[in-house]
């Protein structure tokens, strides 16, 4: 008993095969440039914002400064604050691999939709911290609170 496979593909399936391949590239082009003009339109301004610097005391703790005043508003205890300590950690990781100084100024805002972001001034990176949960976001809403209301003081 032999069996007999015929090797051919049928037409059907290299017809639908090559029109999804078409429909991707097509897709994808018509998408591309709607990324990009989203990327190169201005962002409206903040809800709220401060700029902030963080500094390492003796301690362990992290003190964190209104960059417009110098002043020092709250202190981050070596055991708490893990979320936003890795936030920062990360950031400056990212100063290092690019050689720029621990002189960092950050911009803590608040959006219209409710989302925080913290920006470094300096390498424009951005970081949504609403989109690691209610309970991290909160963590940095104090600051931006807390800062704020120390600021119009």
């Amino acid at each position: 008993m032999s069996a007999s496979h015929d090797p051919t593909v049928p037409r059907p399936v290299i017809y639908a095969a090559g029109a999804m391949l078409l429909v991707s590239l097509v897709l994808a082009a018509v998408s591309r440039p709607r990324l990009v003009a989203e990327q190169a339109r201005p962002r409206p301004a903040p809800l709220a914002a401060l700029e902030l610097a963080f500094e390492d005391r003796p301690d362990g703790s992290v003190a964190v400064i209104d960059a417009a005043s110098g002043r020092a508003f709250t202190s981050l205890s070596p055991e708490s604050n893990g979320f936003v300590r890795g936030v920062l950690r990360g950031m400056n990781r990212e100063r290092k691999l690019e050689s720029l100084g621990k002189d960092a100024r950050f911009l803590l805002s608040r959006e219209h939709d409710g989302r925080l972001f913290l920006e470094d001034l300096q390498t424009r990176r951005r970081v949504d911290v609403t989109a690691f949960g209610p309970d991290n976001a909160a963590a940095f809403a104090r600051l931006l609170d807390t800062g704020r209301q120390q600021a119009t003081r």
